[in-house]
Protein backbone atom coordinates (compact mmCIF):
# COMPACT_ATOMS: atom_id res chain seq x y z
CA UNK A 1 0.00 0.00 0.00
CA UNK A 2 2.51 2.13 0.91
CA UNK A 3 4.40 1.78 -2.80
CA UNK A 4 0.89 2.41 -4.12
CA UNK A 5 0.27 5.49 -2.64
CA UNK A 6 3.97 6.79 -3.76
CA UNK A 7 3.19 6.33 -7.43
CA UNK A 8 -0.39 8.38 -6.84
CA UNK A 9 1.48 10.86 -5.15
CA UNK A 10 4.25 11.00 -7.88
CA UNK A 11 1.36 11.14 -10.53
CA UNK A 12 -0.16 14.08 -8.87
CA UNK A 13 2.59 16.03 -8.75
CA UNK A 14 3.70 14.85 -12.39
CA UNK A 15 0.63 16.17 -13.35
CA UNK A 16 0.53 19.27 -11.49
CA UNK A 17 3.99 20.40 -12.69
CA UNK A 18 3.45 19.75 -16.16
CA UNK A 19 6.50 17.95 -17.01
CA UNK A 20 4.44 14.93 -18.97
CA UNK A 21 4.73 15.30 -22.39
CA UNK A 22 1.15 15.03 -22.83
CA UNK A 23 -0.41 14.85 -26.84
CA UNK A 24 -4.19 16.29 -26.41
CA UNK A 25 -6.66 16.01 -28.68
CA UNK A 26 -7.94 18.45 -30.76
CA UNK A 27 -9.64 21.42 -29.27
CA UNK A 28 -13.29 20.37 -28.08
CA UNK A 29 -13.00 16.73 -28.65
CA UNK A 30 -12.01 14.73 -25.43
CA UNK A 31 -10.08 11.66 -25.90
CA UNK A 32 -12.22 8.54 -25.14
CA UNK A 33 -8.93 6.74 -24.06
CA UNK A 34 -5.97 7.99 -22.19
CA UNK A 35 -3.22 6.09 -20.97
CA UNK A 36 -0.17 7.36 -18.40
CA UNK A 37 2.76 5.79 -19.34
CA UNK A 38 6.06 6.01 -17.24
CA UNK A 39 9.44 4.93 -17.95
CA UNK A 40 13.24 5.23 -16.04
CA UNK A 41 15.04 7.26 -19.45
CA UNK A 42 15.56 11.11 -20.27
CA UNK A 43 13.63 12.99 -22.60
CA UNK A 44 16.42 12.74 -25.14
CA UNK A 45 16.91 9.20 -24.93
CA UNK A 46 15.90 6.47 -27.28
CA UNK A 47 12.66 4.86 -25.28
CA UNK A 48 11.80 8.59 -24.81
CA UNK A 49 11.76 9.76 -28.21
CA UNK A 50 10.29 7.38 -29.88
CA UNK A 51 7.45 6.71 -27.17
CA UNK A 52 6.53 10.56 -28.33
CA UNK A 53 6.53 9.19 -31.86
CA UNK A 54 3.86 6.69 -30.97
CA UNK A 55 1.88 9.04 -28.84
CA UNK A 56 1.34 10.78 -32.00
CA UNK A 57 1.02 8.27 -34.22
CA UNK A 58 -1.67 6.51 -32.38
CA UNK A 59 -3.58 9.70 -31.59
CA UNK A 60 -3.99 10.50 -35.55
CA UNK A 61 -4.65 6.46 -36.29
CA UNK A 62 -7.53 6.93 -33.79
CA UNK A 63 -8.72 10.35 -34.93
CA UNK A 64 -8.02 11.16 -31.92
CA UNK A 65 -9.72 8.75 -29.82
CA UNK A 66 -6.25 7.55 -27.54
CA UNK A 67 -4.52 9.45 -26.09
CA UNK A 68 -0.87 9.00 -24.40
CA UNK A 69 0.66 10.87 -21.83
CA UNK A 70 4.43 10.06 -21.45
CA UNK A 71 6.31 10.60 -18.00
CA UNK A 72 10.13 10.31 -18.58
CA UNK A 73 12.88 10.09 -15.78
CA UNK A 74 11.23 8.03 -13.36
CA UNK A 75 8.72 10.65 -12.63
CA UNK A 76 5.82 7.95 -11.59
CA UNK A 77 8.65 6.39 -9.58
CA UNK A 78 10.66 3.37 -9.67
CA UNK A 79 10.45 0.64 -12.33
CA UNK A 80 8.89 -1.68 -9.73
CA UNK A 81 6.33 1.15 -8.44
CA UNK A 82 5.69 1.45 -11.85
CA UNK A 83 5.07 -2.24 -13.16
CA UNK A 84 2.75 -2.39 -9.73
CA UNK A 85 0.73 0.64 -10.77
CA UNK A 86 0.33 -1.31 -13.89
CA UNK A 87 -0.58 -4.16 -11.93
CA UNK A 88 -2.99 -2.45 -10.10
CA UNK A 89 -4.20 -0.12 -12.45
CA UNK A 90 -2.84 3.02 -11.21
CA UNK A 91 -1.13 4.08 -14.09
CA UNK A 92 -2.34 2.16 -17.64
CA UNK A 93 1.08 1.63 -19.23
CA UNK A 94 4.99 1.36 -18.54
CA UNK A 95 7.91 0.15 -21.07
CA UNK A 96 10.51 -1.66 -18.77
CA UNK A 97 14.21 -2.67 -19.51
CA UNK A 98 13.44 -6.52 -19.23
CA UNK A 99 16.88 -6.96 -17.20
CA UNK A 100 14.62 -5.75 -14.35
CA UNK A 101 11.42 -7.69 -14.85
CA UNK A 102 13.07 -11.23 -13.82
CA UNK A 103 11.63 -11.67 -10.75
CA UNK A 104 8.56 -10.27 -11.54
CA UNK A 105 8.30 -13.08 -14.71
CA UNK A 106 11.13 -15.47 -14.51
CA UNK A 107 10.26 -16.52 -18.14
CA UNK A 108 11.52 -12.95 -19.29
CA UNK A 109 15.39 -13.73 -18.26
CA UNK A 110 15.55 -15.93 -21.50
CA UNK A 111 16.52 -12.12 -22.71
CA UNK A 112 19.62 -12.49 -20.32
CA UNK A 113 21.65 -15.68 -22.69
CA UNK A 114 24.40 -13.81 -24.57
CA UNK A 115 24.02 -13.98 -28.47
CA UNK A 116 20.35 -14.75 -27.47
CA UNK A 117 19.16 -12.43 -30.90
CA UNK A 118 20.81 -12.61 -34.30
CA UNK A 119 23.26 -10.11 -35.08
CA UNK A 120 21.61 -8.86 -38.34
CA UNK A 121 18.66 -6.24 -36.60
CA UNK A 122 16.05 -6.84 -39.37
CA UNK A 123 16.90 -10.69 -38.19
CA UNK A 124 16.32 -9.76 -34.77
CA UNK A 125 12.98 -8.28 -35.46
CA UNK A 126 11.61 -11.23 -37.42
CA UNK A 127 12.59 -13.21 -33.44
CA UNK A 128 11.18 -10.33 -31.71
CA UNK A 129 7.93 -10.59 -33.87
CA UNK A 130 7.67 -14.60 -34.15
CA UNK A 131 6.03 -17.24 -32.34
CA UNK A 132 9.33 -16.63 -29.41
CA UNK A 133 8.38 -13.36 -29.44
CA UNK A 134 4.62 -13.86 -28.76
CA UNK A 135 5.07 -16.15 -26.57
CA UNK A 136 7.46 -14.69 -24.52
CA UNK A 137 4.47 -11.40 -24.28
CA UNK A 138 2.14 -13.90 -23.52
CA UNK A 139 3.61 -14.92 -20.68
CA UNK A 140 3.00 -11.63 -18.79
CA UNK A 141 -0.68 -11.95 -18.78
CA UNK A 142 -0.40 -14.18 -15.68
CA UNK A 143 1.50 -11.47 -14.43
CA UNK A 144 -1.31 -8.87 -13.94
CA UNK A 145 -0.20 -7.14 -17.21
CA UNK A 146 -0.44 -7.52 -20.94
CA UNK A 147 2.61 -7.46 -23.02
CA UNK A 148 2.37 -6.09 -26.70
CA UNK A 149 5.96 -5.43 -27.93
CA UNK A 150 9.55 -5.54 -27.41
CA UNK A 151 12.19 -3.62 -28.17
CA UNK A 152 15.39 -3.32 -28.63
CA UNK A 153 17.61 -0.64 -26.43
CA UNK A 154 21.63 -1.89 -26.99
CA UNK A 155 23.38 -4.25 -27.15
CA UNK A 156 26.57 -5.02 -23.95
CA UNK A 157 29.99 -4.47 -24.33
CA UNK A 158 32.65 -6.26 -21.71
CA UNK A 159 35.39 -3.63 -19.86
CA UNK A 160 37.90 -4.88 -17.88
CA UNK A 161 41.34 -3.43 -16.21
CA UNK A 162 43.08 -6.36 -17.26
CA UNK A 163 43.35 -7.23 -21.09
CA UNK A 164 40.19 -8.86 -22.81
CA UNK A 165 43.09 -9.59 -25.96
CA UNK A 166 40.78 -13.11 -26.24
CA UNK A 167 38.47 -15.21 -24.78
CA UNK A 168 41.10 -17.03 -22.96
CA UNK A 169 41.73 -13.47 -21.37
CA UNK A 170 38.57 -13.65 -19.28
CA UNK A 171 39.97 -16.66 -17.10
CA UNK A 172 40.72 -15.44 -13.31
CA UNK A 173 39.38 -12.22 -14.01
CA UNK A 174 36.10 -10.70 -12.08
CA UNK A 175 33.15 -8.77 -13.36
CA UNK A 176 30.03 -6.95 -11.88
CA UNK A 177 26.31 -8.51 -13.30
CA UNK A 178 23.41 -7.82 -12.28
CA UNK A 179 21.85 -10.61 -10.11
CA UNK A 180 20.74 -13.37 -12.48
CA UNK A 181 21.95 -16.54 -12.65
CA UNK A 182 22.11 -16.96 -16.32
CA UNK A 183 24.81 -13.89 -16.54
CA UNK A 184 26.59 -15.86 -13.50
CA UNK A 185 26.44 -18.94 -15.82
CA UNK A 186 27.97 -16.79 -18.88
CA UNK A 187 31.01 -16.06 -17.08
CA UNK A 188 31.40 -19.14 -15.24
CA UNK A 189 31.43 -20.34 -18.55
CA UNK A 190 34.37 -18.39 -19.76
CA UNK A 191 36.00 -19.08 -17.03
CA UNK A 192 35.72 -15.61 -15.19
CA UNK A 193 33.59 -15.01 -11.66
CA UNK A 194 30.56 -12.64 -11.48
CA UNK A 195 29.69 -10.78 -8.59
CA UNK A 196 26.48 -9.20 -8.50
CA UNK A 197 26.82 -5.56 -7.25
CA UNK A 198 24.19 -2.41 -7.51
CA UNK A 199 24.38 -0.43 -10.60
CA UNK A 200 25.27 2.77 -8.61
CA UNK A 201 27.87 0.45 -6.75
CA UNK A 202 29.92 -0.03 -10.04
CA UNK A 203 32.10 3.10 -10.52
CA UNK A 204 33.64 2.78 -7.39
CA UNK A 205 33.89 -0.59 -7.46
CA UNK A 206 35.88 -0.61 -10.56
CA UNK A 207 37.93 1.65 -9.42
CA UNK A 208 38.84 0.01 -5.85
CA UNK A 209 39.63 -2.86 -7.64
CA UNK A 210 36.60 -4.83 -6.04
CA UNK A 211 35.98 -6.23 -9.64
CA UNK A 212 37.91 -6.08 -12.46
CA UNK A 213 35.73 -5.31 -15.15
CA UNK A 214 31.71 -4.98 -16.10
CA UNK A 215 28.73 -5.28 -19.25
CA UNK A 216 27.28 -2.64 -20.44
CA UNK A 217 25.85 -0.73 -23.54
CA UNK A 218 28.15 1.79 -24.87
CA UNK A 219 26.62 5.16 -24.40
CA UNK A 220 25.70 3.27 -20.56
CA UNK A 221 29.66 3.18 -20.26
CA UNK A 222 30.02 6.59 -21.43
CA UNK A 223 27.72 7.83 -19.99
CA UNK A 224 28.85 6.76 -16.63
CA UNK A 225 32.07 7.59 -17.38
CA UNK A 226 33.17 3.86 -16.29
CA UNK A 227 35.64 3.84 -19.69
CA UNK A 228 37.90 6.58 -17.06
CA UNK A 229 37.72 3.63 -14.52
CA UNK A 230 38.57 0.62 -17.22
CA UNK A 231 41.78 0.04 -19.16
CA UNK A 232 40.34 -2.24 -21.95
CA UNK A 233 37.13 -2.56 -23.74
CA UNK A 234 36.23 -4.95 -26.59
CA UNK A 235 33.33 -4.75 -28.82
CA UNK A 236 31.23 -7.75 -28.25
CA UNK A 237 27.69 -6.77 -28.78
CA UNK A 238 27.11 -10.20 -26.67
CA UNK A 239 24.32 -9.19 -24.38
CA UNK A 240 20.73 -7.75 -25.92
CA UNK A 241 19.35 -5.16 -23.83
CA UNK A 242 15.44 -5.00 -24.62
CA UNK A 243 12.71 -3.35 -23.58
CA UNK A 244 9.06 -4.77 -22.64
CA UNK A 245 5.61 -2.34 -23.65
CA UNK A 246 3.16 -3.35 -20.82
CA UNK A 247 -0.42 -2.24 -20.17
CA UNK A 248 -3.07 -2.29 -18.04
CA UNK A 249 -5.21 -5.46 -18.31
CA UNK A 250 -8.64 -3.33 -17.46
CA UNK A 251 -7.48 -0.46 -19.62
CA UNK A 252 -6.28 -2.56 -22.52
CA UNK A 253 -9.47 -4.68 -22.35
CA UNK A 254 -11.32 -1.37 -22.56
CA UNK A 255 -10.10 -0.68 -26.31
CA UNK A 256 -11.63 -1.53 -29.52
CA UNK A 257 -10.06 -4.58 -31.39
CA UNK A 258 -8.99 -2.04 -33.86
CA UNK A 259 -7.16 0.72 -31.42
CA UNK A 260 -5.77 -2.69 -30.04
CA UNK A 261 -4.13 -3.38 -33.05
CA UNK A 262 -3.04 0.08 -34.24
CA UNK A 263 -1.17 0.34 -30.97
CA UNK A 264 0.42 -2.64 -31.32
CA UNK A 265 1.39 -2.34 -34.41
CA UNK A 266 2.92 1.15 -33.99
CA UNK A 267 5.09 0.28 -31.69
CA UNK A 268 6.47 -2.24 -33.77
CA UNK A 269 6.35 -0.29 -36.69
CA UNK A 270 9.24 2.67 -35.13
CA UNK A 271 11.08 -0.09 -34.31
CA UNK A 272 13.89 1.09 -37.19
CA UNK A 273 13.78 4.22 -36.67
CA UNK A 274 14.14 3.64 -32.56
CA UNK A 275 16.98 1.27 -33.30
CA UNK A 276 18.58 3.94 -35.89
CA UNK A 277 18.34 6.66 -33.13
CA UNK A 278 19.73 3.65 -30.61
CA UNK A 279 22.49 3.26 -33.48
CA UNK A 280 23.88 6.93 -33.69
CA UNK A 281 23.97 7.02 -29.84
CA UNK A 282 26.05 4.13 -29.45
CA UNK A 283 28.35 5.85 -32.45
CA UNK A 284 28.84 8.86 -30.68
CA UNK A 285 29.65 7.61 -27.52
CA UNK A 286 32.15 4.97 -28.51
CA UNK A 287 33.87 7.80 -30.70
CA UNK A 288 34.02 9.67 -27.34
CA UNK A 289 35.21 7.07 -25.63
CA UNK A 290 38.09 6.56 -27.92
CA UNK A 291 39.53 10.42 -26.97
CA UNK A 292 40.29 8.82 -23.64
CA UNK A 293 43.04 6.48 -22.55
CA UNK A 294 40.92 3.36 -22.37
CA UNK A 295 42.60 0.62 -25.63
CA UNK A 296 39.49 -0.20 -27.68
CA UNK A 297 38.96 -3.51 -29.46
CA UNK A 298 36.12 -4.91 -31.68
CA UNK A 299 35.49 -8.78 -31.26
CA UNK A 300 35.34 -10.01 -35.48
CA UNK A 301 32.51 -12.49 -36.36
CA UNK A 302 34.91 -15.51 -35.53
CA UNK A 303 35.22 -14.61 -31.72
CA UNK A 304 31.80 -13.82 -31.64
CA UNK A 305 30.73 -17.26 -32.82
CA UNK A 306 33.12 -19.02 -30.24
CA UNK A 307 31.76 -16.61 -27.67
CA UNK A 308 28.33 -17.87 -28.19
CA UNK A 309 29.27 -21.69 -28.13
CA UNK A 310 31.09 -21.20 -25.02
CA UNK A 311 27.99 -19.41 -23.05
CA UNK A 312 24.92 -20.81 -24.48
CA UNK A 313 24.26 -23.71 -23.33
CA UNK A 314 25.33 -23.46 -19.28
CA UNK A 315 23.56 -19.96 -19.76
CA UNK A 316 20.54 -21.64 -21.52
CA UNK A 317 20.11 -24.39 -18.58
CA UNK A 318 20.48 -21.59 -15.94
CA UNK A 319 17.53 -20.15 -17.30
CA UNK A 320 15.56 -23.61 -17.19
CA UNK A 321 16.54 -23.74 -13.78
CA UNK A 322 15.19 -20.65 -13.02
CA UNK A 323 12.05 -20.75 -15.12
CA UNK A 324 11.32 -24.56 -14.73
CA UNK A 325 8.56 -25.89 -17.96
CA UNK A 326 7.63 -22.55 -18.78
CA UNK A 327 11.33 -21.88 -19.44
CA UNK A 328 11.99 -25.20 -20.84
CA UNK A 329 8.96 -24.83 -23.65
CA UNK A 330 9.93 -21.17 -23.92
CA UNK A 331 13.44 -22.07 -25.11
CA UNK A 332 12.23 -24.89 -27.73
CA UNK A 333 9.87 -22.21 -29.27
CA UNK A 334 12.86 -19.97 -29.43
CA UNK A 335 15.48 -22.46 -30.89
CA UNK A 336 12.57 -23.75 -33.51
CA UNK A 337 12.07 -19.68 -34.48
CA UNK A 338 15.81 -19.15 -34.42
CA UNK A 339 16.48 -22.02 -36.94
CA UNK A 340 13.93 -20.52 -39.52
CA UNK A 341 15.65 -17.23 -39.71
CA UNK A 342 19.04 -19.08 -41.14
Amino acid sequence: MRALGKITKLTRRALLIGTAVTLTASAGWAAEFTAKIGHLESDQQSRHVHLAKVAELVKERTDGAVEFQIFPSGQLGSQREMTEGVQLGTLEGTVSPAAFLGGFNPAVSILDIPFLLPADPEDAQKLRESAFGEELLESFSSKGVVGIALWPNGLKNFTSNKPLDDLEAFKGQKFRTMDSKILIEQFDALGASAIALPFGELYTSLQTGVVDGQENPLDTIQRMKFDEVQKYLVVSEHGAMEDVVMFNPAWWDSLTDEYRTIITDTFNEVVPELRDHKAKAVEEALSAIKEGDINVRVASDEEKAALREMTYEKAKQAYIDRAGEAGEALIATYEKAYSELK
